[in-house]
């Protein structure tokens, strides 16, 4: 064998030759880069060989996945024009079956999210989906979701579509070539490292599936994703099988069935899977299959071929078992690593890979060359994982549900269950003592609500209604706008930052003068150059030299990856992350300075510490930094703790709170109180395709202050344009008996204007209420919203419903400055 005849250079080297790195090459080569694709065997040999070829656009209620779905579609049915080699794509439909009122209730909800992206999805009888599929058994299903244009399309030939496109438009594909580094300079990559030399690179990216956290570590890159076995079975020829018949999904029965070669493919998602090669993948893992266990897959597959009981008559040609990547919270892993600077990352696909590859392909290269994303990326980036997730254990734990998850009711409330209690409050165990029912927070156990004495904090089945802890979580609410509350909120990401130049570079980096006067918190954003949104947090200014920066958990590394890399190399300022030093206990509601009066000897009148005031009080044997604050909506404080004096400070809390009724309150108050006052969440509600203005944060930028900050130009530009035409709203559903939880469809005067970005149960303003961003095309102003007729559509329903631009509750903000 010839050895590779390797470039010396190139501006982008992806590693990895299946799906997504072809895709990536191609994309990047149609752009007009410099573009090698380096192949440690040949291309495909990974896991895209033996993927199944499903092109379906249903399903997701992500905007970004779902325009990728599209847009990969698209591409796989025009390549062979371009390049003349076939992918394979065969638009012979899709149905998505639900055989249960729950499923039936998600695919309506989903369906009417999708038909708002532009996918025809329709709603078909049972009659209707046996008359498109005749073998199927349909006695037992509800309903099926019908979309004409999806099919499948062959996974090897859309992937050599992709490079001969690449290749046509310039890209160099390099098979046998295995990378076994990555060269480095002062943070960045530059270039990678090979049997037979080393390429120098601006950017590198790493497309290398079941092997990316392997070669990812060797950079020092965290990518924390589980191989896990993979099922398919293959039957002998069916003669009354037809090519013609639509791909059939029915998640309920662990399956999905469409024709292959004359037999039916049965593929499987099974409820609890095997991780595989945990220790590590073979690197000359090459087309390799696995040999299947029947008696662990037996079940599983008796269950999925009774929905087309002819499978069981005929022989079996192939029982298939491939291994395929999975990630912790089964999204894929994208984006620029927080550890170092242009090293790229797009793996972990959750067996979604053929579908969204195209589409991912175009994000991807996006995002190298301009330096950002044009989609949301806020639930894909790679900086939401962290490093413990690369755990053996976690990752053999995690992974068992991970992949059982694909064909789960996706209910609203569902939190994971395994790899549980990887970290723990200094309050856990108090809280636990509280009847705390805990959920996964960010690897957090976080107490969701609380049971009240007498009953156990426990889950009894999952639900898209109202179940029997909600009236706890009413209760907290209303303690919250009546009375005092305790939060435990030690799962914020906190940090640090200090030095000489701490206040110049921060007040660079945030929209909002944070460094004005000592000893006041300051509500900012944190923009890129286009004024769109990166972070949304608080910075207190503790003295000249230090500031005290909070955001979300899911901020953690990229909130101090986007401070290291907008710090001049010239200036003394540093991020430190203590999260884990300070426990975050809030006192919210009316009552709050009322209890904290009585554990501090600090004056805390309004006159004497008013809004925003940030100062360190005593309480009993600690000190404690103090800020008024709120995310509530009330009057309140959040008390930042040595974690060593945290149950100290607690203990003295809820013994002075008996006298004044203190209750604790968990994280479905947190939710729906914030909701209430249209407060913002980003990754949830906001995102980085938002510009501040159309977030409604305008407030919260100072386009005066001198030297000017990240993103002003943009801003200013935005407001020059004139009236928005796009901008987030508050929904109120006049109903109280619907709910909305995400992507229910807004609609004006019946036409569809947006959907709902975040959602909880209002409470205090009698219904469910969330966010929006809404699409006008016209001035989006008061008199566009009382002009309107507005409608809420839930599961197949409209409900009428109450739009505000400003908060529904206390819009005059008395409450929390009383």
């Amino acid at each position: 064998m010839s050895l590779p005849n390797l470039p010396s250079q190139a501006r982008v080297v992806v590693v990895g030759g299946g799906i997504i790195g072809c895709s990536i090459a191609y994309h990047l080569a149609h752009m007009g880069v410099d573009v090698v694709l380096l192949e440690r065997d040949r291309i495909t040999s990974g896991t895209t060989w033996h993927a199944a070829g499903l092109m379906v656009t249903f399903g997701s209620t992500s905007e970004t996945s779902t325009e990728m779905r599209k847009y990969t579609r698209d591409l796989y049915s025009r390549l062979e024009a371009e390049t003349g080699v076939s992918t394979g794509f065969k638009a012979c439909g899709f149905i998505e079956v639900a055989g249960d009122k729950d499923r039936l209730e998600e695919y309506r909800r989903v369906s009417a999210f999708n038909r708002y992206c532009g996918v025809d999805v329709h709603e078909i009888s049972p009659a209707q989906v046996k008359d498109l599929f005749p073998l199927a058994r349909v006695d037992d299903l509800l309903a099926g979701f019908y979309v004409k244009e999806d099919g499948t399309t062959n996974p090897v030939d859309s992937t050599m579509a992709l490079a001969a496109g690449a290749r046509m438009k310039g890209a160099r594909i390099i098979e046998n070539c295995p990378v076994t580094g990555f060269l480095q300079k002062r943070g960045a990559v530059t270039g990678v490292r090979t049997a037979y030399g080393d390429v120098q690179a601006e950017y590198v990216v790493n497309c290398t599936g079941m092997w990316a956290r392997q070669l990812g570590a060797k950079a020092g890159v965290n990518i924390p994703l589980q191989s896990t076995e993979h099922y398919y079975l293959i039957t002998e020829k069916i003669a009354e099988l037809k090519g013609s018949f639509p791909v059939l999904e029915d998640p309920g029965s662990y399956g999905y069935f469409r024709e292959e070669v004359g037999g039916l493919m049965v593929g499987l998602f099974e409820p609890i899977c095997a991780p595989w090669k945990v220790e590590g993948v073979p690197e000359d893992f090459s087309f390799g299959e696995l040999p299947p266990d029947w008696e662990r897959m037996g079940p599983y597959l008796e269950k999925a071929m009774n929905r087309v009981p002819i499978s069981m008559e005929v022989g079996v040609r192939k029982f298939f078992c491939g291994p395929e990547s999975f990630t912790p919270d089964l999204q894929p892993v994208v984006g620029e690593s927080p550890e170092l600077k242009n090293y790229f990352v797009a793996a972990g696909l959750n067996s979604i890979g053929i579908l969204t590859g195209g589409g991912l392909g175009r994000v991807m290269a996006h995002w190298i060359i301009n330096g950002r994303p044009d989609v949301d990326v806020t639930g894909f980036n790679i900086d939401r994982l962290q490093t413990y997730q690369a755990n053996p254990e976690y990752r053999r734990t995690r992974t068992v549900e991970s992949l059982g998850m694909v064909y789960q009711c996706h209910y609203p409330y569902r939190s994971m269950q395994t790899a549980r209690g990887a970290k723990r409050s200094a309050l856990h165990e108090r809280l636990a003592n509280e009847r705390a029912y805990f959920k996964d927070v960010s690897g957090w156990e976080g107490p969701d609500w609380y049971a009240p004495q007498g009953l156990e904090p426990k889950v009894e089945g999952l639900s898209w209604g109202r179940q029997a802890w909600w009236k706890h979580w009413e209760a907290e609410h209303k303690a919250t706008r009546e009375g005092v509350i305790l939060m435990d909120m030690s799962f914020m990401s906190k940090y640090l930052v200090q030095g000489r130049d701490a206040g110049r570079v921060l007040n660079y980096i945030s929209a909002n003068n944070v460094d004005g006067d000592a000893g006041f918190i300051t509500y900012t954003q944190w923009l890129n150059e286009l004024g769109k949104l990166e972070a949304d947090l608080t910075v207190t200014k503790l003295d000249d030299e230090r500031f005290w920066v909070v955001a979300s958990d899911t901020a953690l590394r990229h909130v101090e990856s986007w401070v290291k890399r907008n710090t001049p190399e010239d200036a003394h300022c540093f991020i430190t992350d203590v999260t884990s030093g300070y426990a975050q206990i809030n006192i919210q509601g009316p009552r709050s300075r009322e209890l904290m009066q009585k554990v501090t000897t600090a004056d805390l009148s309004n006159e004497n510490f008013p809004f925003r005031a940030a100062r360190e009080i005593d309480i009993g044997f600690a000190r404690a930094l103090c800020v008024r604050i709120t995310y509530l909506g009330e009057l309140g404080y959040e008390l930042y703790v040595p974690t060593e004096q945290a149950t100290h400070v607690y203990d003295r809390l809820t013994e002075a709170g008996q006298s004044v009724g203190l209750r604790h309150a968990g994280l479905k108050a947190l939710a729906s109180l914030r909701m209430e006052k249209g407060y913002r969440d980003y990754g949830h509600d906001i995102d980085n395709t938002d510009s501040v203005l159309e977030a409604g944060l305008g407030f919260a930028v100072d386009l005066k202050k001198p030297g000017g900050f990240i993103g002003r130009d943009a801003v200013l530009a935005k407001k020059e344009q004139g009236p928005l035409t796009r901008r987030i709203v508050q929904v109120l559903v006049k109903d109280p008996d619907a709910l909305m939880f995400h992507a229910e469809i807004v609609r004006r005067n019946g036409k569809a204007v947006g959907y709902i970005r975040a959602a909880s149960y209002g409470f205090t303003l009698g219904g469910a209420v969330g966010l929006a961003m809404i699409e006008a095309g016209e001035p989006m102003n008061q008199a566009y919203v009382d002009a309107g007729t507005w409608e809420v559509e839930i599961a197949n329903k409209l409900y009428p419903a109450t739009i505000s631009i400003k908060p529904l509750y206390d819009p005059e903000n008395k409450r929390i400055k009383m």
